[in-house]
């Protein structure tokens, strides 16, 4: 069985983008348009995988995560950031938000792919 993965941007292009990168590696795509959509999700699906940008309407990344987090499903969950923000500051709450890893848009699809395969192991 494929694994389960939810992408969170409230990018439409880069949520396509995305989704389109990961069903070519034959994982099953959930997408949200925020986090607030993608927390409402997880709280009724498991996902194995989740992809979040940071600056998005009603839920930022930071409390996304953060929120997931506290759900006991969730806690050891792969949570990887892809966002604008690159500064060492932004990696840093990151990581103390629960964060697995951090990328930097624009992003290369095959990293992307390395990246989720690397953490679904």
């Amino acid at each position: 069985m494929s694994k389960h993965i939810l992408i969170v941007d409230d990018s439409v292009s880069v949520r396509q983008m995305v989704e389109m990168t990961l069903k070519s590696a034959r994982y099953l795509v959930t997408a949200a348009k925020d986090g607030q959509e993608a927390f409402d999700s997880c709280k009724t699906k498991q996902f194995d995988f989740v992809l979040t940008d940071q600056n998005m309407p009603r839920m930022d990344g930071l409390t996304l995560i953060k929120s997931l987090r506290s759900l006991p499903s969730y806690q050891k969950t792969p949570i990887v950031v892809l966002t604008t923000e690159a500064s060492d500051a932004m990696k840093a709450q990151g990581r103390a938000a629960g964060a697995t890893g951090w990328m930097v848009k624009p992003f290369d699809p095959n990293q992307l792919l390395k990246i989720v395969a690397t953490v679904l192991k």
